[in-house]
């Protein structure tokens, strides 16, 4: 589409700031999502905060309570331009560490109608000393060693383990065993395709039992493990090449970066994420529906000012332009 056809301008949309999910589903939730980025909501632990979701699962709401997939779907040229309305993006907190465990691609035979995979991105905001992610099988690892570790003493030992620091970037492709360990924050662009769940399988949750409100418990019961799909999904070829996915950034020197996609830190074929920094202007010239997600300071788009903790959805035709505020956001769409 021609900017002398495009669509009537269109603002960006500031979302709600308490979309949170349930600790017994995030039973691994840290405080600093709340403490670092929404001070002023109930202090409590918050394992994943969906700041840009289509649904079906905790969609999104704009100003007046109305969802931000029928915003889109009211003006869908306008909204999506030529891009994909397959984003999901969370901020992501973990006291310890997450299951050991794989997304499979959007076309795997076992996928319900309903159900896709799940690739994903992490951008690191904090990071414990000595807090790392799990990131791939060592090279050699094989089904058998897999099968061994699920019926002993787990699969931390056969995984590549990355230490982290804050501005680490990592692009996580379908059939990556992954897993994010304790003591991590992180804003987290998936691509999830429209009106489905993503997929999780979980091959190892470390040995844990819970109570039915998602608290450690000895006599409780452990978590759903889905080990033969983990297996039958996995990629075995990666071994160490899995930490080809891993960018250690530093701090912003730019106040326009590409992390994922064409001319990124990382190649993706299925997000495209970007790091806007500092002060000044400057313009998005992206024409597809993105998520802005504001970590410091505050961002202008527009008219509209995006404040630290909280992520606006910006359409695709609309919204160029922006001013920094001693900003650090990420902007993400999916491919």
């Amino acid at each position: 589409m021609s900017d002398s056809v495009r669509p009537r301008n269109l603002q960006a949309q500031v979302l709600q700031r308490d979309n949170f999910t349930p600790l017994a589903r995030t039973p691994w939730a840290g405080d600093r999502i709340v403490s670092r980025y929404k001070p002023e909501l109930a202090a409590r632990p918050v394992g994943e905060s969906w700041e840009f979701s289509l649904g079906p699962e905790f969609a999104s709401t704009v100003q007046g309570g109305a969802t931000l997939r029928g915003l889109v779907e009211s003006d869908a040229d306008a909204w999506l331009g030529t891009g994909s309305p397959a984003l999901l993006v969370k901020l992501l907190d973990t006291a310890t560490p997450l299951s050991v465990q794989i997304h499979p691609e959007d076309t795997d035979p076992a996928l319900a109608p309903s159900e896709s995979g799940k690739p994903e991105s992490w951008y690191v905001t904090h990071a414990d000393e000595g807090a790392g992610i799990y990131l791939g099988f060592q090279d050699g690892v094989g089904e058998a060693d897999a099968r061994r570790a699920a019926a002993g003493n787990g699969f931390d030992a056969l995984m590549n383990y990355v230490p982290c620091k804050p501005h680490d970037f990592f692009v996580i492709p379908a059939r990556t065993p992954h897993a994010i360990g304790a003591g991590l924050t992180l804003v987290e662009p998936q691509r999830v395709a429209l009106g489905t769940r993503g997929v999780t399988y979980r091959y190892w949750d470390w040995n844990r039992r819970y109570d039915q409100a998602g608290r450690p418990d000895p006599k409780g019961k452990p978590r759903e493990l889905h080990l033969e799909r983990a297996l039958a999904v996995t990629r075995w070829d990666l071994g160490t090449g899995a930490l080809r996915k891993h960018a250690s950034l530093g701090a912003p020197t730019a106040q326009l970066q590409c992390l994922a996609g064409p001319g990124g830190a990382l190649e993706s074929d299925d997000l495209r994420v970007w790091r806007l920094a500092g002060d000044g202007r400057g313009e998005l010239r992206h024409r597809q529906l993105r998520a802005l997600t504001v970590l410091e300071g505050s961002v202008q788009v527009g008219d509209v000012v995006v404040r630290a903790g909280s992520t606006a959805a910006l359409p695709a035709w609309g919204c160029y332009d922006f001013e920094l505020f001693s900003a650090l956001a990420i902007v993400s769409a999916a491919a």
